[in-house]
C-alpha cells in the first residue's frame, strides 16, 4: 500500500486578522520611538557620563544575576523534573511567583527580608552587613525576577528529554553526580543557554523591584531602566536614546534565543 503524503491543514482566512493586529500591536511602540529619537544627539546623550554610569552598572549587575540564577536555577529544576509529589509542586510554584508578581511587590518583599529591620537583614545588620540600597541589593532583585526564566528553561528540557538515558547511565555504573555531569546537564545545554539569556535579558530591564529595595542612587544603584525613568521625568527626549539602546539590546537577546530554539529543533529532526 502507497502511503500519500501528508498534506498540513489550511488555515482558516478569519485567523489572520488578529494575529496582525496582535503584531502590529508589538511592533508599532518600537517603530514610533525610533521615529522620535534626537538622532542629532543621539550618540551624546547615550555617551554621557550618566548614561555610561548606568549601562556599565546593569550590564554588570545583570552578568553577576546571571551567574546566580545558573548556580541556584540549576540544581532546583533538576530537581523538580525529577519529582512530581505534591511539596515538590507547592515549591515550584512559590519559585515561580516573582513572573506573575508585581515588581514592585517583590522589591518590598525583598526589603522586609534583606533590609536593616528585615526577617535576615537584622541579622546581617548585626554582624555590620547591609544589603539594601546598595548594588549588591540590585543584584539580589534582579536575580529574584530572572531566576524563575531559567528555571523554567532547563525543567522544561529535562522533562522532555526524560530518564531513559540516566537509567542507562546507572545500569552501567555511573553514580549519581557522574550521571549529573555527563549525562543529564549535556543533555538540556541548548535550553540552558536559552535560559541564562532570557535571565539575562531580564535582570538588564528589571526596574520595580530594584528602585524599591536598592534606590536609585547614580553610579551605585541607578541602572538603565532607571535613568531612563528619571529622564522622562525631568526631560522626555533625554529618554528616548536609553531607552533605544535597552530595545536593540533586548531585539539582540530574542533573535539569538529564537535562532538558537530553531537550530536545536532542526538538529533534533
Amino acid at each position: 500500500m502507497i502511503r500519500r503524503p501528508a498534506i498540513p491543514a489550511g488555515l482558516p482566512a478569519w485567523l489572520y486578522l488578529p494575529a496582525a493586529l496582535g503584531i502590529t500591536l508589538i511592533v508599532l511602540p518600537p517603530i514610533a520611538l525610533l521615529a522620535q529619537t534626537p538622532w542629532d544627539t543621539f550618540l551624546d546623550q547615550v555617551g554621557s557620563q550618566s548614561s555610561r554610569q548606568a549601562l556599565w552598572l546593569s550590564l554588570r549587575t545583570a552578568a553577576i544575576s546571571t551567574l546566580l540564577c545558573v548556580a541556584l536555577g540549576v540544581p532546583m529544576a533538576v530537581v523538580f523534573a525529577r519529582h512530581d509529589g505534591a511539596v515538590t509542586r507547592l515549591l515550584r510554584s512559590l519559585v515561580l511567583l516573582p513572573l506573575v508578581l508585581p515588581p514592585v511587590v517583590g522589591g518590598i518583599a525583598l526589603l522586609y527580608t534583606f533590609g536593616r529591620f528585615g526577617l535576615v537583614g537584622e541579622h546581617l545588620r548585626a554582624i555590620g552587613i547591609d544589603i539594601a540600597f546598595t548594588s549588591a541589593a540590585v543584584v539580589l532583585a534582579q536575580t529574584f525576577v530572572a531566576l524563575p526564566f531559567l528555571v523554567i528553561s532547563v525543567e522544561g528540557a529535562l522533562r522532555v528529554a526524560g530518564t531513559r538515558y540516566e537509567e542507562v547511565a546507572a545500569t552501567l555504573g555511573a553514580g549519581p553526580s557522574r550521571t549529573l555531569w555527563r549525562v543529564t546537564l549535556p543533555l538540556v545545554v541548548p535550553s540552558l543557554l536559552a535560559g541564562v539569556v532570557l535571565a539575562f535579558a531580564r535582570a538588564m530591564g528589571e526596574f520595580g523591584a530594584t528602585i524599591t529595595f536598592a534606590g536609585n542612587a547614580p553610579g551605585i544603584t541607578q541602572t538603565a531602566p532607571l535613568a531612563i525613568y528619571v529622564a522622562e521625568i525631568d526631560d522626555p527626549q533625554a529618554a528616548i536614546p536609553l531607552s533605544l539602546v535597552l530595545v536593540v539590546v533586548s531585539l539582540i537577546v530574542v533573535v539569538a534565543v529564537h535562532t538558537r530554539r530553531r537550530r536545536s529543533v532542526q538538529e533534533a529532526l
